[in-house]
């Protein structure tokens, strides 16, 4: 867990290490992700150069302060080092992003997430052994591309050719019990949830019904969820 000095409070009621995470870098990216973990919850070090920045996100995270991420002393004084999971979100300055990748892991940090803006910046952070590199434009423009030229409401590609996608439910298989469908043999599929209109989201099984109005969640090979989500 992150003893961090900026979060306060009795250290026999320190947060799981779980619940909290630095985010360096508070660009568009860096601060939507940062924003988003607060709002679950989780307690966030936010890092960034630009005095701008850090002036708007002040008071919206736990704690947010401007400081060069590229220099080990620098992260030592925040503590960075007892942080169990860190996020890189640097896109601008790639060498900054870099530096600060090379800063973590000679802190020995056990899980550093990072942004890439390419292929060869990306390739760059594998070589320093970065945990996890993520790529926010290229990921949300195919995931785009499936949605511009299907039929599904979401997409989301959860590994290389395997599909998470949302869809209205097709006619097909209106009226009739799940189990009696034969999706997998007949459509590669498996339909995880559903939706109806005006309730909430639940699990589906065999003896699920599925009505006119009804969302679903469907589960396969990206070819074969996306060609289901054009069934009508």
């Amino acid at each position: 867990m992150a003893r961090f000095p900026f979060f306060g409070g009795d250290t026999s009621r320190r947060i799981a290490e779980a619940d909290s995470v630095a985010v360096i870098g508070l660009g568009r990216f860096g601060s939507a992700l940062a924003l988003e973990l607060v709002s679950g919850g989780t307690e966030v070090l936010g890092i960034d150069l630009d005095e701008d920045l850090v002036q708007s996100l002040n008071g919206e995270l736990t704690q947010v302060v401007r400081a060069d991420s590229t220099k080990y002393e620098v992260l030592k004084q925040l503590a960075i080092d007892e942080f169990d999971r860190v996020v890189v979100a640097i896109g601008g300055d790639i060498s900054a992003s870099i530096l600060t990748c090379s800063v973590l892991r000679s802190m020995e940090i056990p899980v550093i997430w990072a942004k890439a803006v390419d292929d060869r910046h990306g390739l760059i952070l594998e070589q320093l052994g970065v945990h996890h590199v993520i790529y926010p434009e290229k990921d949300m423009g195919r995931r785009v591309a499936h949605l511009v030229r299907g039929a599904a409401l979401d997409f989301i590609e959860v590994a290389p050719g395997y599909a998470l996608v949302k869809s209205p439910v097709p006619s097909t298989i209106q009226g009739i019990p799940l189990g009696d469908t034969a999706l997998r043999k007949k459509y590669g599929v498996t339909i995880a949830a559903y939706h109806h209109e005006g309730g909430s989201w639940t699990n589906a099984d065999n003896t699920t019904v599925l009505q006119t109005g009804d969302t679903i969640l469907v589960v396969g090979p990206t070819k074969d969820a996306e060609g289901f989500a054009q069934l009508r």
